[in-house]
């Protein structure tokens, strides 16, 4: 990994990611996590197996992909695991959107999650197309 592609996916330049947990795009989703159950806890209680157990779904799925992909033998495969955090971002994203236009959500309360999203996007688009420019599928650590 480049050392500009290493900046971009949020690993440090001199040591490289070491574990999921050494991954910005991880901590990052992570915190978009817990301000999915932060923002998702006001909803109406009707909401509990509907709206509020999806979005939590798909929040707590971008940080895991990361990790169960960085956790994997072979690069093809933790891109593939980005490439499902990066549907579950698309996921919350309209989950999102759904919950502003049927007035469960502010959409003030949104917009910080909303730009966490596109953050979170363009790391691990950045993440996956470093990691894919390796070549084939080689084990990492």
């Amino acid at each position: 990994m480049s050392d500009e592609n290493s900046n971009r996916a949020g690993v440090s330049r001199k040591s490289g990611a070491q574990s999921y947990r050494d991954l910005l795009v991880w901590q990052k989703g992570v915190v978009l996590a817990k301000e999915t159950y932060k923002i998702t806890a006001r909803f109406p209680a009707e909401e509990k197996f509907g709206l509020v157990s999806q979005m939590r779904r798909a929040a707590v799925s971008i940080p895991s992909n990361i990790a169960e992909g960085q956790a994997r033998n072979t690069t093809g495969e933790f891109v593939q695991f980005i490439s499902y955090a990066e549907g579950s971002l698309a996921e919350l994203d309209t989950q999102l959107t759904l919950a502003v236009e049927l007035d469960l959500l502010p959409s003030e309360k949104a917009k910080p999650c909303m730009d966490s999203i596109a953050e979170l996007r363009r790391m691990a688009n950045g993440l996956r197309r470093a990691i894919a420019g390796q070549g084939p599928p080689t084990r990492h650590s």
